[in-house]
């Protein structure tokens, strides 16, 4: 039986509920080839800085992403706690499917064969 304590549970919560929003899932793509300043990120989104905050802020709880101020400009930059949190909580299930040139029928026909011997 697979487990996870209850402090992995509240953050995978906070992961999981920051990349569920397009906005944000579209931050942690750019962030993934650089940093950029929040200034650019609400740009490019085509949001306000004010309204744009509420994105970063569900990112840095989540563990996605810091802030790096450099003078006047506030950079943010993609970290890794939060995607390894995902990470490992969605590769336990890799055991249950095989490889990746298995299907899920075939697994289940492989477990019909198992039943029926």
């Amino acid at each position: 039986m697979l487990t996870i304590d209850e402090g992995d549970d509240d953050r995978l919560d906070l992961v999981y509920a920051a990349l569920a929003n397009r906005r944000r899932r579209q931050v942690v793509l750019t962030l993934s080839v650089r940093p950029a300043s929040i200034a650019q990120l609400a740009s490019q989104q085509g949001s306000s800085l004010p309204a744009f905050h509420r994105h970063v802020v569900a990112l840095e709880e989540a563990g996605l992403v810091e802030r790096r101020k450099s003078g006047r400009v506030t950079f943010l930059a993609l970290t890794r706690s939060g995607l390894v949190a995902a990470q490992g909580w969605l590769g336990q299930f890799h055991s249950y499917w095989g490889n990746a040139g298995e299907t899920l029928e075939n697994y289940v026909a492989g477990i019909d064969q198992g039943d029926s011997q």
